[in-house]
């Protein structure tokens, strides 16, 4: 490890430690790994055989290796990602999911004072936060943390959404600019349809925030 890449990562675990403090004060639970592959164990063996997992729209699950990891394991996944799925099998995950043992999905930002913000289109990503699944898992690159909310907004806004358009072919505004044209964006092809804000969380625990040090995702 260089001297740079030994300062970036003491410098996120500084960062993480006062995002998993305010986490815990607005009745969120928080951890923080240096790599993917410690979150992946812990979050795995925080997971009982036999529990019906959800999976959010999140390409840090994958980056992570955490979805090959759950294919692996003695759950019932409503794996979203497998290979030759129907789009009509996907929206019923999309509704099971909801009902899960644990949801698990990323973030499109997470504010230094410990609030998830987060775009949808569908909008089964955020439901599933606000309420329904036992348990929800956030994982989440220290990328993903922002200074304030109207950072985490713009950064949801302009980096995430302008991603994910690509990512999944629509032809949006900021799929060609790359920033935010609202209000010039509009269905069907808008993805940007529901803004999240997770203040706080009414059950205490129920929502778990891993915090990788590395840059995942959008």
């Amino acid at each position: 490890m260089s001297a740079k890449t030994d300062h970036k990562l003491a410098n996120r675990r500084h960062q993480a430690a006062g995002v998993i403090q305010n986490l815990r004060k607005r009745g969120m639970e928080g951890a923080f790994f240096d790599t993917s592959a410690e979150a992946v164990r812990d979050i795995c063996a925080a997971i009982p055989a036999g529990s019906l997992v959800g999976l959010g729209g999140s390409e840090t699950i994958a980056e992570t290796g955490l979805l090959a990891a759950l294919r692996g394991m003695d759950i019932r996944l409503l794996d979203r990602y497998r290979e030759g799925i129907a789009k009509a099998e996907v929206d019923e995950m999309r509704r099971q999911g909801l009902l899960a043992d644990i949801f698990i999905t990323g973030s499109n930002a997470i504010t230094a004072d410990g609030r998830l913000v987060n775009i949808d289109g569908t909008g089964n990503r955020v439901a599933a936060l606000i309420f329904g699944p036992r348990q929800v898992i956030v994982v989440a690159g220290m990328n993903k943390v922002a200074a304030d909310l109207d950072a985490a907004v713009s950064r949801a806004r302009n980096t995430a959404a302008s991603a994910n358009s690509l990512r999944v072919g629509v032809d949006t505004p900021c799929s060609h600019t790359g920033f935010c044209q609202d209000p010039h964006c509009r269905p069907p092809h808008r993805i940007c349809c529901q803004l999240v804000v997770t203040e706080a969380g009414m059950v205490p625990g129920r929502i778990r925030v891993v915090l990788v040090g590395e840059d995942l995702g959008y």
